[in-house]
């Protein structure tokens, strides 16, 4: 069952800008426009870098719609619903779909520590209740499961579900799901690290953290690559490699939204029981910023 890609290039998992205990919508709507204006080929809400798990579902709700109006549709627009319980995650995925989001992304439950089979029916009851293109998260690093190649297969059954942002370290892992699903599961980078490496065997894009700060570049990268020009693509992944480790130095979305705070573009505020970096965090952030000439 061959599936056409939500998008190819660079998606931007864009972070929440809060003000205090508020959500910042006038600083989300510049960062969607600037986003846009830079050429990513995608946007994604309330995912593990918008804080998803600290907005109140009337938070969650009013974002996505938020985000669906300010966009207007000029690029997909993604929408995190996913949730450790599945008949939540169902809700939230029913709402997105409703007020117009174009896709879904909806991450394996966490803490619950389900079975490849929970899994596998977790996601097929999701994809059962919407008439939305879904996009599986698999972020093993943070909710202690990791989605099989084997699994990804079963799941790329349902015509709902056409792909997967690829979280974990493992580059075979991705070969062995690009065998077993070829071009019924579309397979995105979700890490920033690893972005060329899976653009080589098969990855049709990236989800990306780092493209907050510098999303010229990062569509760079990926069109060089899509030229043909394999040199330049390693060029750009190998001098971005400072910046985009240093976006991990600390739990995301910390560093980046301290880094955003720099530009000023939003302010730095995170919810608890995220936190400000510390001092030498920070000053490896700034001084970096300043070396690559965004501050």
């Amino acid at each position: 069952m061959k599936k056409e890609p939500i998008f190819r290039g660079v998606c931007t998992a864009l972070c929440t800008p809060f003000r205090e205990t508020s959500i910042d919508f006038e600083a989300m709507e510049e960062q969607i426009e600037r986003q846009i204006t830079a050429g990513v080929a995608a946007l994604a809400v309330c995912g593990t870098t918008g804080e998803n798990a600290t907005l109140t579902d009337a938070e969650h709700k009013r974002l996505i719609r938020f985000a669906v109006e300010r966009v207007r549709g000029r690029i997909p627009l993604i929408a995190g619903t996913g949730s450790n319980d599945t008949a939540h995650a169902i809700e939230m995925s029913r709402y997105a779909a409703d007020v117009g989001a174009d896709a879904l992304l909806t991450v394996t439950p966490y803490y619950n520590k389900t079975s490849q089979e929970g899994l596998y029916r977790s996601f097929i009851a999701i994809a059962d209740a919407v008439n939305c293109p879904i996009i599986l998260y698999n972020v093993p690093s943070r909710t202690c499961v990791d989605t099989s190649p084997e699994t990804y297969a079963r799941l790329s059954e349902h015509p709902n579900i056409v792909g997967v942002k690829e979280a974990s370290p493992s580059l075979a892992k991705v070969i062995k799901t690009r065998r077993l699903c070829a071009d019924a599961l579309t397979v995105y980078s979700g890490n920033d690290d690893l972005t060329l490496p899976l653009l080589a065997v098969g990855a049709q894009g990236v989800i990306s953290v780092v493209s907050n700060l510098i999303p010229e570049r990062m569509c760079s990268l990926y069109d060089a690559w899509a030229i043909g020009d394999v040199e330049g693509a390693a060029e750009q992944q190998i001098a971005l490699e400072p910046l985009m480790a240093a976006m991990f130095c600390e739990v995301n979305p910390v560093p980046v939204k301290y880094a955003m705070s720099l530009m000023g573009l939003c302010r730095e505020d995170v919810r608890l029981p995220l936190c400000a970096p510390d001092r030498t965090n920070r000053e490896k952030i700034g001084t970096l910023l300043s070396e690559y000439g965004l501050i």
